[in-house]
């Protein structure tokens, strides 16, 4: 049966009515397909989960289904997401390189290499599609090497693919993470009026620094958990809206201890590179332990919600 919420959806979003027919925006009828279908699928997911907390169980389960559609681009013969036109058949030619900007594109500003990591909502799902772990970690390390440039593909200084440095969480290997974290605070930030890496789109460029910086950092905004990284501050206390405090701490933090060792959750060893926000929404406290080399910290990740 049709959403309750479905008539809502489809205004004034381009391609949205056809996505919701085939489960992707076609390529040979709208521009920037693939960015539209990504970003529905998530928008798709954030209604789910309020349409769950409205206890509308019809919708949530609509919209979860549909939050799904972005397998629907992944083509596994090139290990991206690329555009499918209304018939179900893949663009041609493609360069999952080409950089294309504005509705001539299938991609906002971005190239599919960038776009494919934007699954925020089930990132499981799209280290699925990849093959496993293994494969996944093999595609992030070609994504940032690229090209032999610094950085490779991954382009700070736009938004589509700035959560694509803490998937590597997901995938059991946080040091990477670490590593890669640090290479963009110290490069592509600084104390200057032009230091900034691109347009501060609603805030985001420098809510991505801070948020980083002091060691966490929320891949998935709607989800009720952050991403564990690695914090370039000694000490954040965070004052929150009810009154309560939450302190981070980094204990031997220095430019060659970048990688976690241990880490304390509210006085509790904490393992998991994951942090639910009911665990710090009453206050508390963060205590990591950095080191030079990385260690075992995070290597068995578990989302918890």
């Amino acid at each position: 049966p049709r959403s309750t919420l479905f008539p809502y959806t489809t205004l004034f979003r381009s391609g949205l009515a056809a996505y919701a027919k085939l489960g992707w925006v076609p390529c040979d009828k709208y521009g920037e397909s693939v960015s539209k279908t990504l970003e529905y699928a998530y928008d798709d997911w954030c209604i789910a989960q309020m349409a769950k907390a409205l206890g509308k169980t019809d919708d949530y389960e609509y919209f979860t289904k549909r939050a799904d559609s972005f397998t629907n681009l992944y083509d596994p013969s090139t290990g991206v997401m690329r555009p499918k036109d209304s018939q179900g058949k893949w663009r041609e030619p493609f360069n999952p390189h080409h950089w294309t900007m504005g509705s001539g594109g299938d991609y906002t500003e971005a190239t599919a290499w960038q776009y494919t990591w934007y699954v925020p909502q089930d990132v499981p799902a799209l280290i699925a599609l990849m093959g496993g772990r293994e494969q996944f970690v093999q595609k992030l390390d070609s994504f940032f090497s690229f090209g032999g440039k610094k950085l490779g593909e991954y382009d700070h200084g736009n938004e589509p693919d700035q959560q694509a440095i803490y998937l590597y969480c997901y995938a059991g290997e946080p040091w990477k993470a670490a590593g890669r974290l640090h290479e963009v605070m110290t490069s592509q930030y600084g104390s200057k009026p032009n230091s900034l890496p691109g347009n501060d789109d609603c805030g985001q460029m420098s809510a991505w620094y801070v948020l980083t910086a002091i060691g966490f950092y929320p891949v998935c905004p709607a989800s009720g958990y952050y991403v564990l990284g690695s914090p370039v501050v000694k000490k954040a206390v965070m004052r929150l809206s009810n009154g309560k405090t939450f302190t981070m701490t980094a204990k031997n933090l220095s430019a060659e201890n970048i990688y976690v060792q241990s880490l304390r959750l509210n006085g509790k060893n904490w393992d998991n590179p994951f942090l639910p926000y009911d665990q710090l929404k009453n206050g508390g406290t963060l205590d990591f332990v950095m080191g030079p080399q990385p260690s075992q910290w995070g290597v068995n990740p578990k989302i918890q919600e």
